[in-house]
């Protein structure tokens, strides 16, 4: 029986699998922060209130209780509208996105995107930013960066942080990362699954800027191993991995390593870096311990490149 999330190595190629591993480690944002709104609940939410109120308007002499009244009708149909507009255009985003499963295909639903859904449509914003992550994480960056921070509403505009954040980290730009997950405000979301991604990302951004034990303390909240964080499980172990690895708990860290590793070997590669500084150590942010620790794991599971091996051993 297959795991979920785990991929089958007698049906990929390695390049297969590091490319996968990639993917899931950039994390699959949704099309639209928005789309859990349910315009179904959203009508009972206003609807009963507003039925209430004419009750009450009714039965009360004059006019001004039926005008106010009317007035609150008015503004509930608008959120009912509004609800039903969004609902349409999001399941629109949606199955662009869906289709999109080669680089061809994600070329052509950017395309669609660009010319079919306005500059300032938050949903076609996100969608083309997830296409763009596949192969062009600075692209998906400048396209997050035109959505106005100020302007969107505050649960859109911290999972916009979350997303560049997370691009930030990987391109190893920490500081960039930290001065937008500062921002984001977590007790704003109430779902699990969002607010186990954005931890992720914020305790992974915590601690390559010297907040590793802030960063445990927040990562340890939720346990990766919990079925609603799936999809969401290797984000969690590479964010504790970075965590334990600058609080110096080496035994937790190889732990979480241990059980990347175990996902697919291939999630290790973000650990190990190419380029040093001059100093020769990793990148700000990649404590030593840790590339050391996963590059060792890598070899012994026969994943990692055989021009790789030879380069750092070199």
């Amino acid at each position: 029986m297959k795991t979920p999330g785990k991929p089958n190595p007698k049906k990929q190629s390695p390049k297969q699998q590091r490319e996968q591993a990639i993917a899931a480690l950039r994390g699959k944002p949704p099309a639209d922060p928005l789309a859990r709104l349910n315009p179904r609940s959203l009508a009972l939410r206003v609807g009963i209130p507003a039925l209430i109120i004419w009750a009450i308007a009714l039965a009360i002499p004059g006019i001004w209780p039926k005008v106010v009244a009317g007035v609150l009708t008015v503004v509930v149909a608008g959120v009912l509208l509004w609800a039903m507009r969004f609902a349409t255009r999001t399941r629109a985003v949606a199955k662009i996105v869906h289709t999109a499963d080669t680089a061809e295909a994600r070329r052509d639903a950017i395309a669609k995107l660009d010319t079919e859904f306005k500059k300032d449509d938050a949903a076609a914003t996100f969608a083309k930013a997830q296409l763009q992550m596949q192969e062009d994480p600075r692209a998906a960056l400048r396209t997050l960066e035109t959505i106005n921070l100020d302007k969107v509403m505050a649960p859109m505009a911290d999972e916009a942080r979350a997303q560049r954040g997370m691009i930030h980290l990987i391109l190893s730009e920490t500081d960039e990362a930290r001065a937008l997950v500062d921002k984001i405000d977590m007790t704003r979301h109430k779902e699990p699954r969002i607010r186990a991604m954005m931890a992720s990302i914020v305790g992974e951004a915590w601690a390559r800027t010297g907040q590793a034990t802030k960063a445990v303390e927040l990562l340890e909240t939720f346990d990766p191993n919990d079925e609603a964080y799936t999809d969401l499980k290797p984000q969690l172990l590479r964010a504790r991995a970075f965590a334990y690895a600058w609080s110096n708990n080496t035994k937790q860290m190889k732990s979480a390593l241990r059980s990347l590793s175990s996902l697919n070997p291939q999630y290790l590669s973000g650990f190990v870096t190419k380029k040093k500084s001059p100093m020769g150590v990793p990148p700000r942010g990649v404590h030593p311990m840790l590339e050391k620790e996963a590059f060792e794991m890598l070899m012994r599971s026969g994943a990692i490149p055989r021009k790789m091996q030879q380069m750092k051993r070199g």
